[in-house]
């Protein structure tokens, strides 16, 4: 399985639908489903490296479809995930990334909160910091 889920603890539904879109959202990266990718990821999403290094939807898709960020494993370590004002959800976890980006294979785990936003009755993402 090229996506999984360590501790993930007690969650209730809309926690749990959190959760679930942030899944779907590592196997498409892994997958290069380009639209999938789109339909995730909010127009304004920011993704955040932990070089410090900041794209933006279209620049992060656009590496990724273009073979600069390979993603082939992902494993989602204790995810803490707080729902705000019924529309906004933050979601920390220690991402773990079996990867090649910018030419460097290896596995990284990254400290990440992921932002996300309640729309039409749906999750998507709108920002990664890592």
């Amino acid at each position: 399985m090229s996506v999984s889920v360590v501790n993930k603890g007690n969650l209730n539904d809309d926690q749990e639908e959190v959760l679930e879109r942030f899944i779907e959202f590592q196997y498409a990266m892994i997958e290069k489903d380009l639209e999938k990718l789109n339909e995730l990821l909010e127009d304004n999403y920011t993704l955040t490296h932990m070089s410090g290094k900041t794209q933006t939807k279209d620049e992060y898709i656009g590496e990724i479809m273009d073979g600069t960020l390979n993603y082939y494993k992902s494993i989602i370590n204790n995810p803490i995930i707080m729902i705000k004002e019924k529309d906004k959800a933050i979601l920390k976890a220690d991402v773990t990334l079996d990867a090649k980006v910018y030419g460097m294979k290896g596995t990284w785990t990254l400290h990440s909160e992921q932002t996300m936003e309640k729309i039409n009755g749906k999750w998507y993402l709108s920002k990664w910091d890592n």
